[in-house]
């Protein structure tokens, strides 16, 4: 781990160096007020409106050219959640956020998977999915909010949108961009389990058609209930702009972060130790218990971004967008993973002398991804008689190189085995030792090399027929290949295995929406998704695409996901809320399977259908919500023939989630508000044997409460208190059914001073 305590003070001064500087220059902060009232911008802390470059306020939509009609009449679900969400629940990272999207899982990272964001939308594995400003945002990483405007989530099969990918649906992050208003806001905030976090976001007004903003963070703590787990971190975002105002725009931005933390596979599960403490099969020991060993395991994430968007507006209408970008991503750890030194069949649990104790085990990955990424859009508008098109066409092209490496980890000394086990690396079962020393070596392995080529074109209509009816049209072609080694053996005698692969797949997309007023609709939408092999459980394009058996050596087809939608959504008060329902099902195909013994077919299949209900806005000018219910009804319709598990849920996919957070401002300058989140039992892996069956692991359901107050000490500066998970509710956010459960973290508070100026 890097020095905590230096990053803590250097995010301290930066936030509030940068805060004095700003606030000994009067003069600039009353112009920015004047411009902001001037404006009519809203600085009330329950208004969900967002900010356009002039300063303006606007009404939320994505910012993908792509969705070429409004969200009210566009037939699908999507989620806006907007900045002040954001900072108002005190989000750090995408498992945070997500949580106000109910229907949204993280998966949790084993084996082959990454210790990476991996949400799971709609029962599908979507780490794939995860976009920056409307380009996929490849490598594994754990994301940062510090600089975004908002987070876009798409439900159901996106491949038209999106391209390759899993069918359940996908992310768009919103980065902050340049205005033409001079501002800075700050915040630095302090609080319960060593937890400091400094930012700024600051943007100059360069020229009457020009923009500078910079983005700074740093934090440090520990997570709250799990002591051993700590992290720090920092961050940086600058962007220029130059033309805003005009009909030619270009923006130049970079971005970088460097996270690290101590690694955390929670609590063995049954399936390794062999004991059941009770139905869900989870270990049952205190939340803080941690079985890792801070003398070697670590987890770096490193990132580094270049954009160039280039957009220009013709006479006619037609807009000309291009967005370039090259990224650099770094994957690097090593960790405990509880379930992985044995189980009690092999002698890796074992009770001795009335204690139970367990030999550790590791998982490790050392993950650079290199991508350079071009997309070219032109949108516009045409009338053909009393018919309005609205469309977009698109090209996309994006080279992926991608290095993958597990450690060979030698233990030489430290915690010993007790006798009849041998070696290292024990630890007592129910009360592991977070201070077990350790000796030996970590060194990297041999190197699987592939670089990723894709070459896409698209196409988007939305067509309006009069002013009741719309009909919505999607047509995207990818061609998608992989090319590299996979290495095995060792760094002396490593052997290559060469690896290729190229698929090509087309996917469409139907909505009819019919409009009863002019700020409501109804609509009914099919849209479809292929997978690539290549792509696992949503990881960055592992495998070599082949099948086993009887079809090793030939490439697989992708898999097939189809979605029929149902919905309706209306805006209400001017515009101020949003109310949406949609019912879907959704069916995914194609999956690699057991059919007999040593028998492979491209024949599993798994379905889930529901409903989900949003809402987002402001009720009153006081009354601020967002939130929604989500009821998923999962099912394995066909997976190996000596599955156990067919029939049941799919892993990760709860049948009832729910979320609501709230403000009200009850005084002038008191702000009062909280969020509620619930989620039912959620099963782990799809696992035969003792992973599945009558035997199946499953996380528990559990309902969290979150507080927060705000108060305006003046027109400049505010202080906000969250305290999360109010009552400190012992759960578990997931596991994989097979090694381990993650704990979710404790009760905490946190007290943050904002500035602006």
């Amino acid at each position: 781990m890097t020095d905590t305590r230096a990053l803590a003070i250097k995010a301290l001064f930066l936030a509030g160096g940068a805060a004095g500087v700003l606030g000994a220059a009067p003069a600039m902060a009353n112009d920015m007020v004047d411009a902001v009232d001037a404006a009519g911008i809203s600085q009330d802390s329950t208004d969900l409106g967002t900010i356009d470059v002039h300063g303006r306020k606007v009404k939320r939509e994505p910012h993908d050219p792509q969705f070429v009609a409004p969200l009210v009449d566009t037939p699908r679900a999507v989620t806006v959640i907007p900045q002040q969400v954001i900072e108002q629940s005190a989000a750090m990272s995408l498992q945070d956020i997500l949580a106000n999207s109910p229907g949204i899982t993280l998966g949790a990272g084993e084996g082959g998977q990454p210790l990476a964001d991996r949400p799971i939308i709609r029962g599908q594995a979507s780490g794939n999915n995860i976009f920056v400003d409307g380009m996929r945002d490849s490598g594994g990483q754990q994301r940062e909010l510090f600089n975004l405007e908002q987070v876009e989530v798409v439900k159901g099969p996106d491949a038209v949108y999106s391209g390759r990918g899993s069918g359940g649906g996908s992310i768009n992050l919103a980065t902050k961009q340049p205005r033409l208003n001079d501002f800075t806001n700050g915040s630095i905030g302090v609080g319960t389990d060593g937890y400091v976090r400094g930012t700024i976001d600051t943007n100059w007004k360069v020229s009457d058609n020009s923009a500078l903003r910079l983005n700074l963070m740093g934090a440090q703590g520990d997570v709250a209930g799990r002591d051993s787990v700590d992290y720090d971190k920092w961050g940086l975002a600058v962007a220029f702009a130059a033309g805003l105002g005009t009909d030619t725009t270009f923006t130049a931005s970079y971005y970088h972060l460097t996270s690290n933390q101590m690694p955390d596979y929670g609590i063995p599960l049954f399936t390794k130790t062999g004991i059941r403490d009770d139905d869900s099969g989870i270990l049952n020991v205190d939340r803080d218990a941690f079985y890792g060993v801070k003398d070697r395991d670590y987890l770096e994430n490193t990132v580094d971004t270049f954009s160039a968007i280039f957009q220009h507006e013709f006479d006619n209408g037609l807009r000309l967008r291009n967005i370039s970008r090259y990224s650099e991503t770094l994957n690097d750890y090593v960790v405990t993973n509880p379930g992985d030194g044995g189980n009690v069949t092999n002698g890796g649990v074992q009770l001795i002398d009335s204690v139970w104790w367990m030999k550790r085990g590791t998982k490790s990955r050392w993950n650079p991804v290199t991508t350079i990424a071009n997309a070219t859009d032109l949108t516009g508008s045409f009338q053909t008689g009393a018919i309005t098109h609205n469309f977009n066409l698109g090209v996309e092209l994006s080279r992926e190189k991608n290095r993958n490496a597990s450690y060979a980890i030698t233990t030489t000394g430290g915690s010993a085995c007790p006798a009849p086990m041998t070696g290292f690396d024990c630890t007592p079962l129910y009360a592991p030792n977070t201070s077990d020393s350790w000796q030996g070596t970590i060194d990297r392995s041999v190197v699987s090399r592939n670089t990723t080529d894709t070459v896409a074109l698209y196409g988007f209509d939305s067509i309006n027929i009069g002013e009741k009816f719309i009909v919505n049209l999607g047509l995207r072609y990818d061609d998608y290949s992989v090319e590299g080694v996979d290495a095995s053996g060792t760094v002396n005698a490593p052997v290559y295995t060469p690896r290729k692969g190229d698929w090509s797949f087309t996917n469409y997309q139907v909505g009819l929406v019919y409009k009863p007023t002019q700020n409501s609709s109804v609509y009914a939408s099919w849209a479809t998704s292929s997978t690539p092999p290549t792509i696992s459980a949503g990881d960055q394009n592992t495998g070599n695409g082949q099948g086993s058996g009887n079809l090793a050596g030939q490439l697989l087809d992708p898999e097939e996901t189809e979605s029929f939608e149902i919905g309706a959504k209306a805006n209400l008060f001017d515009d101020r809320l949003s109310l949406g329902i949609a019912a879907f099902q959704l069916t995914r195909e194609n999956a690699a399977i057991l059919v007999a013994p040593d028998v492979y077919e491209q024949a599993g299949e798994v379905e889930v259908k529901g409903v989900e209900l949003s809402v987002a806005g402001n009720i009153t000018d006081k009354w601020q919500v967002f939130g929604g219910y989500t009821w998923q009804d999962s099912e394995l319709v066909k997976g190996a023939y000596n599955s156990t598990v067919v029939g049941e849920q799919l892993a990760n996919t709860p049948e009832h989630s729910a979320s609501l957070f709230t403000t009200y401002r009850l005084l002038p300058k008191l702000t009062v508000g909280g969020g509620v989140y619930y989620v039912s039992k959620s099963w782990g892996g799809n696992q035969n044997g003792a992973g599945g069956g009558t035997n199946r692991v499953y996380a528990p359901e559990y309902t969290r409460v979150d507080l927060m107050g705000s108060y305006d000490i003046n027109e400049r500066a505010s202080i906000t208190i969250n305290v999360k998970n109010v009552g400190d509710e012992r759960y578990i956010m997931r596991t994989n059914g097979v090694h381990h459960a993650d704990v979710a973290p404790g009760r905490s508070a946190l007290v943050t001073l904002n500035l602006r100026y």
